[in-house]
């Protein structure tokens, strides 16, 4: 099996957004034979309205769910440029945009780049229950956020919009079965029960046995899938006032044994884990429109995580001598409270928004590990609070400039059983500017600059294990007890275009980052008496880097019958600066997860009003998994297709993803060796991504 394969040569790379301009003007010199209008997207996760058309944003609607058949976001982002996953457990739980993002957590507290929003509910670090059922759209911010959202936005924020409720009755059954004894059942309604009350709610069941099976213990369900999303909003609606109530809950139960000694889909494990999470969420939103608009809004979410794993990926005799046996299991309770209000309005020559953000979260953990003589526990508490506005200037008809900023002030307290006590605080400041003009009806172009933050922390594991091990660390040991809050200044240029029809659209961003104090993860190995070794992970700000690129978006309702998609991402990440502990400089080394070349070709055909196909093509380059090692995931061309026929009420939709059935890996590791087979010897291993998945679907509609 190759697991190397070569880039695209450069100057192909470089001629690619040339040759889409040719294309473009080709395609608008054609005249459009019965060309439809694109329809208009609103992307609501944003201070103003007009954000949407002065940043890099990539909205996946519900039709683009659905030809996906996707379960989960991790199904459907390859479509967006410039975006990767990790996984790392049964689900991708961990996102990068331009090659930025963490890929991992398992003692220390997360600090993260990217965000992850339900309706404005705040779900960052807990990616598993971001399941696609009866969500309308998915919004992917590109480049900082933090005037929007604040420090964990650094790298961009992905924002899931549930559907709705609607102004009528509708009525979605949906039953499927799938590859792998795949089979999900949804039932989603809405009601009108007044001229201004509506109500929905939507239920899905999803199971699988999972990808892998389990040779030792001759099963084929150790990484299981077992999923329940659960949505109800009621609406109320007047001239004036919106209020919108909801509740949420999704119960993940998840198989996680997904790791093979022999890097193929049958493991060996002995003691499987489970990637599990419960969680209840709810909303409550008021808006008021006038001359001046009013927005409030309190969320609440709570989550109770299962991580564990079989860490030896054998099983007892495997090889007498060698061999040893251990389950780390990572238990998660974490509550979230935040409370939002804006104010808005509008002046002769612009508009404005000013609002302030509190946020409460509340985490505590417990590490049951084969060899800590008693569980490891531990509590964090972080309050953030939070100013922001922008305002917005009409210099003439066809010009405007934007400013705000955003003041954030985060405190935290650590404290754990292996006697680590820590408070920490940081005050941080993010914000952007930028001048669009709309040189006419048809081409939009901007230009703006960014700033984006990171909290600081504690490395409570480093700290605990001075407590541990102080002859073996010695007395010339300095501790990073804490490592600094990290900050991005990113420059943006982008062209939006449209024909004259609205039947051809392109939207083309020049992106260039600077990361300033960035955090790395670096590991440090402690010899203990025994001859044995700790390996102890901690994080420090000895690093710069950059990301320098570009992404580019573009839609063609050709007929009636025939549509086109594409997109195309350019990414340059790398080490400006950084030393290891091992004293190794990766100054020049692409950073992790970050794939310098990503593409995207969608057909779409109708050729009778009840049938529809249709194929799509994903493209991405090799990419380091880590910065600890040179272990990476080979290019890959993924292609997904669907046949749907649709009835007054009933359809049917057979579709595939990776329907070459091409091997793919969400997480890799490089840096040590598992097989006591083999006494150990250093090697990488693979966690294999999702094979050729194919399934028939059947929906009644109302």
């Amino acid at each position: 099996m190759a697991l190397h394969q070569k880039s695209p040569p450069a100057y192909l790379l470089r001629s690619i957004p040339f040759a889409a301009a040719m294309i473009i003007s080709v395609m608008d010199a054609a005249p459009a034979l019965a060309a439809r209008q694109l329809e208009e997207i609103i992307v609501t996760a944003a201070l103003q309205s007009d954000d949407g058309k002065r940043s890099a944003v990539s909205v996946l609607d519900h039709l683009f769910i659905e030809q996906r058949s996707a379960q989960h976001i991790e199904n459907l982002l390859s479509a967006v440029p410039n975006v990767n996953v990790a996984s790392g457990a049964s689900r991708g739980r961990f996102f990068q945009i331009r090659g930025i993002g963490e890929r991992s957590q398992f003692v220390e507290p997360l600090n993260a780049s990217v965000a992850l929003l339900l309706d404005g509910i705040d779900l960052t670090g807990i990616g598993g229950v971001a399941t696609t059922w009866d969500l309308q759209q998915v919004e992917v911010l590109r480049g900082p956020q933090g005037t929007l959202f604040g420090a964990n936005a650094l790298a961009g924020l992905i924002n899931l919009r549930s559907t709705p409720p609607r102004s009528g009755q509708d009525l979605r059954v949906e039953a499927g079965v799938e590859s792998y004894a795949g089979r999900r059942f949804g039932l989603a309604v809405g009601v009108a029960l007044t001229p201004q009350w509506s109500g929905r709610v939507a239920l899905q069941q999803y199971q699988s046995d999972g990808f892998f099976d389990n040779q030792w213990l001759n099963t084929s369900n150790t990484n299981e899938r077992d999923e329940l999303t659960g949505r109800a909003s009621l609406r109320y609606r007047n001239d004036q006032q919106q209020i919108d109530v909801a509740l949420y809950r999704f119960e993940i139960d998840n198989g996680y044994d997904a790791f093979s000694l022999d890097n193929t889909r049958n493991t060996l494990s002995d003691q499987p884990g489970r990637d599990r999470a419960l969680t209840d969420a709810a909303r409550l939103r008021w808006e008021w429109s006038g001359k001046v608009r009013y927005t409030l809004q309190v969320s609440h979410a709570q989550s109770n995580t299962e991580y564990s794993y079989d860490e030896d990926w054998s099983y007892v005799g495997i090889a007498p001598g060698w061999e040893y046996s251990a389950v780390d299991d990572y238990r998660r309770d974490r509550t979230m409270t935040s409370l939002e209000g804006r104010v808005e309005g509008d002046t002769a020559k612009g508009s404005w928004v000013a609002g302030t953000y509190w946020r409460d979260e509340q985490e505590a953990l417990r590490r049951d590990y084969t060899y800590l003589e008693s569980a490891f526990e531990s509590d964090l508490g972080i309050e953030t609070a939070a100013l922001f506005g922008q305002f917005s200037i009409d210099f003439a008809p066809a010009l405007s400039a934007y400013v705000g900023a955003r003041w954030e002030y985060r405190g935290s307290e650590y404290e754990d059983s292996s006697q680590v006590n820590e408070r920490f605080s940081d005050t941080l400041w993010s914000g952007r500017a930028g001048l669009e003009w709309a040189a006419n009806a048809r081409n939009d172009l901007y230009v703006s600059v960014s700033r984006g933050v990171r909290g600081g922390g504690v490395n409570a594991n480093l700290l605990a294990s001075i407590n541990a091990f102080p002859e073996e660390l010695g007395t010339d040991f300095t501790p990073l007890g804490f490592f600094d809050a990290e900050s991005l200044i990113n420059a943006e240029v982008g062209w939006g275009w449209k024909n004259a029809q609205g039947s051809l659209s392109s939207k083309m961003t020049l992106f260039s980052m600077r990361r300033s104090d960035q955090q790395a993860k670096s590991s440090l190995v402690i010899p203990r008496p025994d001859g044995s070794t700790a390996f102890i992970d901690y994080t420090n700000n000895a690093v710069r880097g950059s990301s320098n690129g570009l992404e580019w978006q573009f839609a063609w309702a050709a007929t009636d019958a025939l549509a086109m998609e594409a997109s195309l991402g350019l990414l340059d990440a790398h080490f400006d600066s950084y030393v290891t502990a091992d004293g190794d400089d990766l100054a020049g080394r692409e950073q992790p997860h970050a794939p310098k070349t990503m593409s995207q070709l969608g057909l779409h055909w109708r050729p009778f009003s009840s049938w529809q196909a249709g194929l799509d093509v994903t493209t991405m380059s090799d990419f380091y998994f880590s910065d600890r090692h040179d272990t990476k995931s080979p290019s890959r061309t993924l292609f997904n297709g669907f046949i749907a026929w649709q009835g007054e009420v009933w359809g049917l939709r057979l579709w595939g993803r990776n329907l070459t059935d091409e091997d793919t890996f969400d997480r890799g590791f490089g840096s040590f060796g598992n097989d006591p087979r083999k006494e150990y010897a250093v090697e990488p291993y693979y966690q294999y991504g999702e094979p050729r998945i194919v399934g028939l679907t059947a929906t009644y509609t109302l």
